[in-house]
């Protein structure tokens, strides 16, 4: 491999010639690895689009060169576009404030420019990383609001594919509306409830968690950008924060706004707590509803088995026939791993220390980590799962008319400590509930099919 020299302040270092990246990036590459992974695409492109916002502002505030300030939006525009992306080889586990991550992408956008203009990669007197890709800015103001527009553009996907989870589980509400099952609480026999009902409660429950998702997401769109190092803007044109926020809001079409303190933008990270706390919210809710497909679906003949989930694969590589729920099992997992990327974010989060919180790339990985599983999971879930879901209406008629909770509904007609001793009958004797209101005359065949109707049970009466 061919190598070029380059040196910064602490002294000269060999660079793979054909690299983008430069010295700083190389030092990131011996000191941390650690996990492999690299900074999520999102996220590239994200901090991109801050170099390119950047540029315009300062460009117009006549502190950069307009050639210069166009090369480095040219190059920053083809790394948004999706190219270079292979030159950003830091690992997500790094040094703290993400220092690393942002001169990455100095670097790159610079010896790109050069390239542009003629020039070989590393002659920096052309286009320089520090004094002209990262004029007017500090890492410190660069990577947290490169968080916020990262996750921002990854709230639609989420949003989209919640939405079609939504809409899946609505409509077998709909197709179940007329199906009468067991209702179960504590896991025991409770009054009857409509098939329907169960799913299209599901249904509610993802859309509050996209509401929640959507109204966390808020926060984000106040950014700290133009505080640089400490939210004094140190270094910047005081026009340079309004202007440079109207820059990044044009390039990534999202509407943003300038913070009311400089200083809190730089200190916390509570609004990256908010938004994981609304995916964590997710993962409770659907951990819920894939347990209880799982039980709902459990058997075949030893379960409920009160509906059917599609089968995506076989089950069991010595039991054959198997067929397990393997779509839901995915997605508890996923979910399980979601709640422990919150924690994470939780604890990064309260550890910032006075003008600063140099936790932000663990805070970062994890929050589009979960971001991404979620929102393929939600549209794996959705297709591959709710879509095919069949009901056995016969098991579910059969377990409603032999439920003890039944006898809820003779409260009004002859009291509960009757129908207390008749449930416990029913359950001595394995009698319906029905058989022995009659054999004992308490209430006569007509009354007790008119009161024990299941069906009139689901709705609420007189």
């Amino acid at each position: 491999m061919q190598m070029r020299i380059e040196k910064d302040s602490l002294g000269e270092l060999a660079v793979p010639e054909s690299a983008y990246y430069g010295v700083q990036t190389a030092r990131a590459i011996v000191n941390f690895p650690i996990s492999g992974i690299h900074a999520h695409p999102t996220f590239v492109k994200a901090t991109a689009m801050v170099k390119w916002a950047a540029a315009e502002a300062n460009k117009g505030l006549k502190k950069l060169d307009p050639k210069i300030a166009k090369v480095i939006q040219t190059a920053a525009q083809e790394i948004i576009d999706g190219q270079l992306r292979d030159q950003f080889v830091v690992d997500v586990f790094q040094a703290g404030a993400g220092t690393s991550h942002n001169m990455n992408m100095n670097e790159v956008i610079a010896n790109r420019a050069i390239e542009i203009l003629g020039g070989k990669r590393g002659e920096y007197k052309l286009v320089h990383p520090n004094d002209h890709v990262n004029m007017s800015q500090s890492t410190n103001d660069v990577f947290p609001t490169s968080m916020r527009v990262a996750a921002l553009l990854m709230v639609p996907p989420l949003l989209t594919a919640l939405a079609g989870l939504e809409k899946a589980l609505l409509k077998k509400a709909k197709e179940f509306d007329d199906v009468i099952k067991s209702g179960r609480t504590h896991l025991q026999d409770a009054v009857p409830i409509r098939l329907g009902q169960e799913f299209g409660g599901y249904a509610r429950a993802i859309r509050l968690a996209q509401e929640r998702i959507a109204s966390a997401s808020d926060g984000l769109c106040e950014l700290g950008l133009g505080g640089s190092a400490v939210g004094t803007g140190i270094n910047t044109d005081p026009q340079y924060h309004k202007k440079v926020v109207a820059a990044l809001g044009k390039i990534t079409g999202i509407k943003l706004r300038t913070t009311k303190s400089l200083f809190e933008r730089m200190q916390s990270l509570a609004d990256f707590v908010d938004i994981s706390n609304a995916l964590k919210g997710l993962a409770v809710e659907m951990i819920r509803i894939a347990n209880d497909l799982r039980l709902l679906a459990s058997g075949p003949r030893t379960g409920f088995y009160e509906i059917v989930l599609p089968p995506v694969q076989p089950g069991s590589s010595i039991m054959p026939g198997k067929v397990n729920p393997v779509m839901a099992e995915v997605t508890n997992m996923v979910c399980f791993h979601v709640i422990g990327n919150d924690l994470t974010v939780t604890m990064a989060a309260q550890a910032g220390q006075m003008e600063l919180n140099v936790m932000m790339p663990i805070v970062n990985f994890n929050l589009l980590q979960s971001f991404e599983i979620l929102t393929h999971t939600m549209s794996l879930f959705s297709e591959r799962c709710i879509k095919g879901i069949t009901v056995n209406r016969d098991q579910c008629r059969d377990y409603a008319e032999k439920s003890v909770g039944l006898a809820t509904i003779l409260n009004q007609s002859v009291g509960y400590e009757l129908a207390a001793q008749v449930a416990k009958e029913s359950m001595a004797t394995g009698k319906s509930l029905r058989e022995i209101i009659v054999q004992k005359r308490i209430l006569s065949e007509a009354a007790a099919d008119k009161i024990l109707d299941p069906v009139k049970m689901t709705e609420p009466g007189e």
